[in-house]
């Protein structure tokens, strides 16, 4: 009887050791994330050689099929997301990219997400003058940098976890929509709604020059002003008109005031226009503004204020509405997202490389905004590969030596958020 205990003791010990796997070291993750470079630039190519326009929906739907199939390679439950409630702003196309979603399920309970967008801001026919090519260290390739480069990271980082045998999260969900250079009408809600529950959400769209990450970034708004008046014979019956021009002239004029330099708001009016012939009196006119705010409330305090201005006519028969759209909202920068920031820069300083962290905004609103709405969990910006030329018809590129670095980056917030050793 003892010696069938003792056989039993020892089965299940040996068991257990089969079952314990040794998580790599420092050293041996970095190796991994040198080894994947040459696969990652390989997939740099396929991204950057299927044109994918924010209105281009058959390039998306080519893009998405192609990021469905890797994602599902790799062992993710895959799915596309047909937008069906969309946020309707001035520039909204009637259709716009499906969303493609992946979950891997781990062995732990942190739910982690990852974000990036497969959209660009180019036109159809111009991937024939910027094409993918390597340059010294430099990949260069239309909308390599925003945001193909983050889609490519997130896939190879995710290829090194299963390298690595690191499960330890609850589940990683991937999101990459195909509306985020218009704004995200058809994909902002589900990211919302997505990142509310999430630990831990990271966002790739390009990093800093110095491997930076950003904690912070402008809400994007913008104001639509319409006046509409009464035509009639500039000559002739001028007194007959009502001038629309002149309505239009005063409510910029008595709102050239509402920019906060000390609290970041800016409201710059970019666009107008007004009139048909030189002869007539006009009876429309248009403006557009450009609108930034570093807070969500300060969006709301500032519509009101316009709302309240426009009341004030000086051609009072002159019809004025004001439509305020919120675009993008801020990314603001919290205590969970400042802990998590700290870690990351205490990671690249293992490898010895510094890391910036933007608090304070700086540029343009990101996607990263939408998924801080409800969060839970800190949300960072940034964590793709280093990029330069975003927009550029001939200069987009990334720096291959930014690779490994981030590869390794991500590889550890998601096994120290998943061990619960971060907040």
């Amino acid at each position: 009887m003892n010696f069938h205990i003792r056989a039993l003791l020892a089965a299940v010990s040996l068991f257990a050791a089969s079952m314990a796997v040794a998580a790599p070291s420092s050293g041996q993750l970095q190796q991994l994330a040198g080894q994947e470079q040459p696969a990652l630039l390989e997939t740099l190519r396929e991204l950057v050689d299927v044109e994918s326009g924010s209105k281009d929906v058959e390039g998306l739907a080519r893009l998405a099929g192609l990021i469905a199939r890797k994602l599902e390679a790799l062992g993710g439950e895959v799915s596309l997301i047909e937008p069906t409630d969309l946020y309707r702003m001035g520039d909204t196309p009637e259709r716009v990219g499906s969303m493609v979603k992946a979950q891997f399920k781990g062995r732990g309970t942190k739910k982690l997400l990852l974000i990036a967008h497969m959209d660009t801001v180019y036109l159809k026919g111009m991937l024939k003058d910027q094409p993918f090519r390597i340059d010294g260290n430099k990949a260069y390739g239309l909308a390599i940098a925003d945001d193909k480069q983050g889609i490519a990271t997130i896939l190879h980082a995710i290829a090194l976890l299963k390298k690595a045998g690191m499960d330890a999260y609850g589940t990683l969900t991937v999101l990459i929509n195909g509306d985020e250079e218009i704004s995200s009408p058809g994909s902002r809600a589900t990211i919302a709604r997505t990142a509310a529950d999430q630990d831990m959400t990271l966002s790739f769209e390009a990093a800093g020059a110095d491997g930076g990450v950003r904690l912070a970034t402008s809400g994007i708004g913008a104001a639509y002003l319409s006046v509409e008046g009464r035509a009639s014979h500039a000559g002739a019956r001028p007194e007959a008109g009502i001038n629309a021009l002149t309505e239009l002239a005063h409510q910029l004029l008595q709102m050239q005031d509402l920019s906060e330099p000390d609290t970041g708001v800016k409201l710059n009016w970019t666009m107008a226009q007004a009139g048909t012939n030189r002869n007539v009196i006009p009876a429309n006119a248009t403006a557009q503004a450009d609108v930034r705010a570093l807070r969500v409330a300060d969006f709301d305090r500032l519509e009101k204020e316009m709302q309240r201005r426009v009341q004030q006519r000086r051609v009072s028969d002159a019809k004025v509405q004001l439509k305020f759209e919120v675009r993008r909202p801020p990314l603001e920068a919290t205590p969970a997202s400042r802990a998590l920031a700290k870690r990351a820069q205490a990671i690249y300083g293992e490898i010895g490389l510094p890391m910036k962290v933007a608090e304070v905004a700086t540029g343009g609103g990101t996607d990263a905004a939408f998924a801080a709405l409800h969060a839970r969990g800190p949300v960072i910006e940034g964590l793709g590969l280093t990029g330069f030329g975003a927009h550029s018809n001939d200069a987009e590129h990334v720096d291959i030596g930014s690779i490994a670095p981030r590869l390794y980056l991500v590889m550890r917030l998601i096994m120290d958020v998943s061990a619960g050793s971060t907040p």
